[in-house]
């Protein structure tokens, strides 16, 4: 199982975080998600491909990258 953090911008209010981290919880492999307004940033755990979770994250109208 592999831990990552992406940097996620574009998020202002804890809504956000809600989205991106319902997003994320919907991508195949992820086992656990936590999304962080203060650091922008979203640690994901699990079997995943990196684009996967950018594209989730974009999907939601936000920016990711791998940190």
């Amino acid at each position: 199982m592999a831990e990552k953090t992406f940097q996620v911008t574009g998020m202002t209010c804890d809504n956000c975080v809600q989205h991106v981290t319902k997003a994320l919880q919907q991508v195949p492999g992820v086992t656990a998600v936590k999304v962080d307004l203060a650091t922008k940033s979203a640690r994901v755990d699990g079997e995943f491909d990196d684009k996967q979770i950018i594209e989730a994250v974009e999907e939601e109208g936000y920016e990711a990258a791998v940190r």
